[in-house]
This record gives C-alpha cells, structure tokens and sequence, in this order.
C-alpha cells in the first residue's frame, strides 16, 4: 500500500471512488427503506433493482465503446454529475411532498443509467493508473476503499434517515459532488484509440473475448449465477423491519455487516496476498458465501443475522479479488472498455437482477425461505461450474497466462 500512495493519480482516483461509493451505499438505505414505507411490498424493492438492471443491460454494448474511445476519466466525472443530480430529483421530491413510488422507479432507472456507463470506465481505467505489478494490490486497495464506505455509509445513512430521507438525499448528493471535484485533479495519459469501423463485430468484441477466454468467462459467470442467487440485499428492509424489529439504524447495521466482513477479509489478503490455488480458493469461498447466506435466512436475532453477512462479505471479497484481478490482467488495453461493460453487465444480474429474483421469491414463498433457497442455490453453482470449468478449479496463480 505505501507504495501505491506514491501514486499521484491513483490516491486521487481512489479517493473519488470512496466519495462516490459512501453516497451510493447512503442512498440504498434511503431509497429502500422510503420504498417499504410507502408500499409495504416486497416486490416493490425488488422492481428497484430492476430498474436500476435493465438500463445497463441495454446500454451494455454502448457503453464499452464509449470507455474504449472517449477519456474515461470524463466519463467519471459527468456520471457521477448525473447520479448527483437525479438524487437531487429525490430530495426535491421530498421536500414539496410529492415523492411516489414512481418518482423512485423513475430514479432508479437514471442511476441505473448512469452507473452503466460509470462502471466500465472506473474499471477500465485503473491499469491506466498504476503499473502493472501493482495492479493486484490496486484492485485490493480499490475494494477495501469500496468497503470503508459501504461499513460507514449504510451505518451513517441509517442513522441520518431519522432525520428525514430529505437529509440523506442531500448528503449522498454532496458526496456526489466531492468525487466529481477530486476527479478533476486526476490526470493521465490519455491515449485515445484507433478509430475502427463501429459495426456489430466491434460492439460485440467484448462479449465474444469473454466467450473465449475460458478463465474469464468462468470467473465472472460464477459470481453472476452464484450471487444472483444468494444476494438478499432488497430483502434487508423487510428482515430489520418485521423479522428483527429494528428501525432504520437496525437497517444500516445489516446493510454495513457484510462490507466490514470485506473490509477485515482485504486487510488480511493485502498483509498475506493470493499466491497459489486461486481457482481452488475462489469456489470454496463462493460455497462459504452460500452457507453464510442460509444462516442469515435462518437467523431470528440481530447479532446472529449480523455475524452470518459478515462470514458472506469475508468470502465475497475473496472472490471479487481474484476475479477482478483475473478479468484486469488477461483483458488488452484496447479491448478493455468493451470486457469491463460486459462485466458490469455480469455485476448488475447479480446485484440489481437478483434484487429483483429476491424481491419475487419473497412475494411468492415468504422472505426465509426464499433467502434459504438462494443459499442453497449458491452451492449448488458452485459444484456445477466446477464441472464445467476445470481449468479454473485448477488454476494455480493469478499472474499465470492462460494457455
């Protein structure tokens, strides 16, 4: 780490994606616990997530092309401009008492926009940023950054919302801003590509390198189905509400569990690095993930349902470390762009997609058991893709090439 700090441009970089992750964590406590009170369904939640889904799905092959053409580090900085300003929709909403569930369908849908075309180009970037042999540790730094603020941000959010959704609208807005503003200091060296014929094979470039990188396409398509799955993360309004019994704050305390069991789990990976057995280490601790998962479905009690998405953050940050790590090391620069939006759109299916598959399993079975049957589907991806990627099962370090 302290030589990464040495690193001008990505402190800055680093800085800025804690900003804007602490106001996007912020903000899903806002938004989801409004939602539950205005509607009182979970399939409401789940729709939030759809919402938020579906425009990156769409804009998935736009979206590549622009941060493989355009300054990426632009990019950032007016998504992250539109995420404050839809937030500002929010809050203005609030204070003239014309908040709907429509207006937060609406909302949803924008940032969903937004982070489409903000989520490649964050991750495209940083290999411009560091040199290569730091770039393990950058993407390590990267997601421990991401967990200081998703541990801090739900906790504050949820704290904050008792003073009113229009507080916290306005403070996840503001953070917003302050990342938009410390972008502005980054700087590197832009090298924009060749202009190639924009045609439907060069959209597709970064689907059909997925397709046949085997390590990649393994990597990402089993975190997708896995924590599709097992993600409870809409259903956590409903759990603290009518399960645990807490308000808001109860709210932010599970929202942040999972992210301090990240953050615990990243300091010990940056002390004692990945060096051998990785594809071995990353099933077991997608299997671990769905283990944790059931235990939460299980849990009547705060401390016991706390604990079990902090085992599930622990072993989701080993698999995001390495494979991130695999998708950066193995994607050529020019083909980046195009491979991180196709990745966003793998990331999105497992977060916001299975918000919304959680949101209608719920409604259809009841919130336990439709978090116990995603559990027990997790492990149930992970013996399956074992069989159907054994080269991955076996690979050994990170820094191999695939043969």
């Amino acid at each position: 780490m302290s030589s990464l700090i040495k690193q001008s441009n990505f402190v800055h970089f680093w800085i800025g994606q804690i900003a804007s992750s602490f106001a996007f964590q912020m903000l899903s406590v806002g938004i989801g616990w409004q939602m539950y009170d205005l509607t009182n369904s979970p399939m409401a939640l789940g729709l939030v997530g759809l919402c938020q889904f579906l425009p990156q799905l769409l804009l998935t092959l736009v979206v590549g092309h622009v941060a493989d053409r355009y300054n990426r580090r632009f990019i950032c900085i007016c998504t992250r401009f539109t995420m404050a300003s839809t937030v500002a929709i929010l809050a203005y909403g609030n204070l003239n008492d014309s908040i709907s569930a429509n207006m937060i369908y609406l909302c949803a849908a924008l940032l969903g926009s937004a982070r489409a075309f903000e989520m490649p180009a964050s991750q495209a970037i940083l290999p411009n940023l560091v040199p290569k042999h730091m770039l393990s540790s950058a993407v390590s730094a990267i997601a421990s950054a991401r967990e200081i603020s998703v541990i801090a941000g739900p906790a504050l959010g949820g704290v904050i919302y008792l003073l009113g959704p229009t507080t916290l609208y306005f403070s996840s807005m503001s953070c917003f801003l302050v990342s938009c503003t410390i972008l502005l200091f980054l700087r590197y060296n832009f090298v924009a590509q060749e202009k190639a014929p924009i045609n439907l094979s060069y959209l597709l470039g970064g689907l059909s390198y997925i397709r046949g990188n085997k390590t990649i396409l393994g990597s990402i398509s089993l975190d997708m189905f896995a924590v599709l799955l097992g993600g409870a993360t809409a259903l956590l309004p409903i759990v603290a509400k009518d399960i645990l019994h807490t308000g808001p704050w109860g709210l932010g305390l599970l929202r942040c569990a999972p992210a301090l069991g990240a953050l615990l789990m990243s300091i010990y990976l940056a002390r004692r690095p990945l060096e051998h057995s990785v594809g071995k280490i990353m099933f077991a601790a997608i299997a671990v993930f769905g283990v944790a998962t059931i235990l939460f479905g299980l849990s009547e009690n705060l401390i016991l349902s706390m604990s079990a998405l902090i085992l599930l953050g622990a072993s989701d940050m080993i698999s995001v470390v390495i494979r991130s790590t695999l998708v950066q090391l193995e994607t050529p620069d020019e083909v980046r762009g195009r491979v991180s939006a196709a990745n966003s759109v793998f990331i999105g299916s497992s977060n916001q997609l299975g918000d919304f598959e959680s949101g209608v399993t719920a409604t259809w079975f009841g919130v336990v058991p439709a978090i116990i049957v995603g559990g027990i589907g997790t492990i149930a991806v992970v013996g399956i893709w074992m069989y159907l990627f054994p080269n991955l099962v076996k690979r050994d370090t990170l820094h191999t090439a695939e043969k």
